[in-house]
């Protein structure tokens, strides 16, 4: 009885909003028909685990904005950073600090579409499906320009001098950004492939097999290569200069016990000699440390790359060659996740490196 009252009592009330209003309710759920019956089961437009992951989206997007223009704002204002290798990581920031402003928030605006549609015209798809590709590519080959400068300081330290870093690190940023707008802009000059479908109402990446198998190789697979080259080169020229120095200092020790002077002038030059090789020691691991830390900061800023991009990028690959498709929710997933790799970048740069954590500090010293 009560819930046939209830029945009522609802369709009373959409027959007083009217047809209009019940038939533009959210996803149809309550509508009227015709003949004035009324579609029952209203439920909220959002759900709160909706809202929970849009907070999220939301709060990613602002920390990967704010986090990379510290970084940008940090290098500009500290003349120390005023060179190699600060240039290459404001070059990823600035790529980052892109994706976060132009790339994240009209993303997650398509998400929040019913049914992912593209509401927003075949103009603004087109820029930006560009600024995704180029911004995100961009910051691709940025980590593995950092990468290779950190090879040729570990493993060329002589040759590869401060003008010489200057010249190549210069090369690097040119080529970085002129092969990522080459790649995001192949699509609208020389029409391979369509970005935006109007009777789909959809936005993507042209899913062209020849363009997808030039996109993700020139974009990801190419630098994945570099990076895992260079990192396998450090991790060996660390290890080799690590065991060399060892060996250099373990000798020393030896020729404390070849003396036949007698005990007291021994003892003397035992203990002047253990403490030259103490100091020696710990000089050289000062430079051990720091190199170390270096070569970790590589190893994690690549590893976390490979993790956040090499989802999507299979996907990319494989779904234009095999004519098929994943859920709409793992595309979400997978893209999402490439984009977090701009967020952790900027963190993974101070943690390993105490000048940046000291300039946050005055900077915001100052402030005050």
């Amino acid at each position: 009885m009560e819930a046939a009252n209830l029945s009522v009592a609802t369709a009373g009330v959409a027959l007083a909003l009217g047809p209009e209003t019940c038939s533009s309710s959210p996803s149809g759920i309550l509508s009227s028909t015709p003949g004035g019956a009324v579609l029952q089961g209203w439920e909220p437009p959002f759900s709160v685990f909706t809202v929970l992951v849009v907070t999220l989206l939301v709060l990613l997007i602002a920390a990967t904005f704010l986090w990379n223009l510290l970084i940008l704002v940090t290098i500009l204002r500290v003349r120390a950073f005023h060179r190699v290798p600060h240039n290459l990581v404001a070059s990823t920031a600035v790529s980052d600090v892109l994706v976060a402003a132009l790339v994240m928030p009209l993303s997650l605006v398509s998400e929040l579409s019913a049914g992912r549609r593209w509401l927003l015209g075949r103009s603004l798809c087109h820029v930006w499906i560009s600024f995704d590709v180029l911004c995100c590519t961009a910051s691709i080959w940025n980590v593995a320009a950092i990468a290779l400068d950190r090879y040729w300081t570990i493993t060329r330290h002589l040759q590869y001098t401060l003008r010489t870093r200057r010249r190549a690190s210069a090369l690097m940023i040119a080529l970085t950004w002129g092969l990522s707008a080459l790649i995001a802009l192949a699509p609208l000059l020389f029409g391979w492939g369509e970005v935006y479908d109007a009777r789909l109402q959809r936005c993507q990446v042209s899913q062209e097999p020849s363009y997808a198998v030039f996109s993700t190789c020139g974009a990801f697979y190419l630098p994945l290569g570099v990076v895992l080259f260079v990192y396998w080169k450090i991790y060996k020229a660390a290890k080799f200069r690590f065991g060399r120095r060892r060996r250099a200092v373990l000798p020393l020790q030896a020729t404390t016990q070849v003396k036949g002077a007698p005990d007291e002038a021994e003892m003397v030059f035992t203990a002047h000699c253990r403490a030259t090789v103490a100091f020696q020691a710990s000089g050289d691991s000062w430079r051990e440390q720091k190199e170390k830390r270096a070569a970790m900061m590589v190893g994690i800023l690549i590893g976390v790359f490979v993790l956040c991009w090499i989802p999507f990028f299979l996907m990319e690959l494989i779904s234009p060659l095999c004519a098929c498709s994943l859920p709409p929710i793992w595309k979400s997933i997978f893209l999402w996740l490439g984009y977090s790799n701009s967020f952790f970048n900027p963190l993974i740069y101070t943690a390993f490196n105490k000048n940046y954590k000291n300039a946050f500090k005055s900077l915001f010293n100052k402030q005050r």
